[in-house]
């Protein structure tokens, strides 16, 4: 194995071993029901497993079709901004200020508009994922090599045939960048969606968790979110190197 792989398994051991003998406990002065233990929460994910496993399953797929339809919408933003740039600043604008808006804020709206089910998260997911798409996207499509540019102007290639060949290929680097802060964030999105208004999934759970004192299964739930955020991630990351090898950032 190698020393970008052993390392880091070493600090999470470590890590792990640091935080069961109580030693965080002892310096921030924390209680055990403040900061349970792994074994307790191992404890709990056992004893607990087909629901949390359930609950992951429904929270996944809020965030991948929010996702989804986020990035999508994103990247048609950044299309349309790219062929009719007088008014492409201020659809991007826009975008970015929805992003502003608080998961806390648009969550009630949603719920209210969508009802309590899977849209309502879905809903708030997509909100929360298109501006990072669209602004990275417009960005490949925007910065082009003006020598390439000249050189399909030289063949008489048409507006599409520019957008399918030159803008479109340029972009998709950060496209994959911008699909890979969405896969995070749309687990975030999803979670914080669930914590108000929800009757299943991670983010309900661990609000009722907190709620009981049952904190052991409340860090399960954020456990669980962890592991399912980071193998989202890493699929993104595969399918970039699949989809776009031929870039020099996927040859080093």
């Amino acid at each position: 194995m190698s020393p970008g792989i052993i390392l880091p398994l070493l600090a999470g051991v470590i890590f792990l071993v640091l935080w069961e003998y109580q030693v965080f406990h002892r310096i921030f002065d924390l209680k055990k029901y403040q900061l349970p233990l792994p074994s307790a929460i191992a404890e709990a994910m056992r004893d607990n497993f087909s629901l949390l496993l359930s609950y992951t399953g429904y929270t996944l797929a809020e965030a991948v079709l929010g996702m989804l339809i986020g990035s999508a919408c994103g990247f048609l933003i950044a299309l349309a901004a790219t062929a009719w740039p007088r008014w492409g600043g201020g659809s991007l604008t826009m975008v970015a200020a929805l992003n502003a808006v608080p998961i806390v804020a648009l969550a009630p709206i949603m719920n209210l508009w969508f009802g309590d089910g899977i849209g309502s998260r879905a809903a708030i997911v997509t909100a929360t994922t298109m501006a990072a798409m669209a602004i990275n996207a417009y960005k490949g499509m925007a910065a082009v090599d003006p020598l390439a540019l000249d050189l399909m102007h030289s063949y008489a290639a048409d507006k599409p045939a520019v957008f399918r060949y030159l803008r479109i290929q340029n972009s998709l680097p950060y496209v994959f960048t911008a699909l890979k802060i969405n896969a995070t964030a749309s687990m975030i999105g999803a979670i914080v969606g669930e914590f108000f208004f929800s009757s299943r999934g991670l983010g309900y759970l661990l609000s009722n968790s907190i709620k009981v004192a049952k904190m052991p299964l409340g860090w399960s739930c954020i456990v669980l979110a962890a592991i399912a955020g980071v193998i989202f991630y890493l699929a993104v990351e595969r399918l970039e190197k699949v989809f776009i090898k031929w870039h020099p950032s996927q040859r080093a």
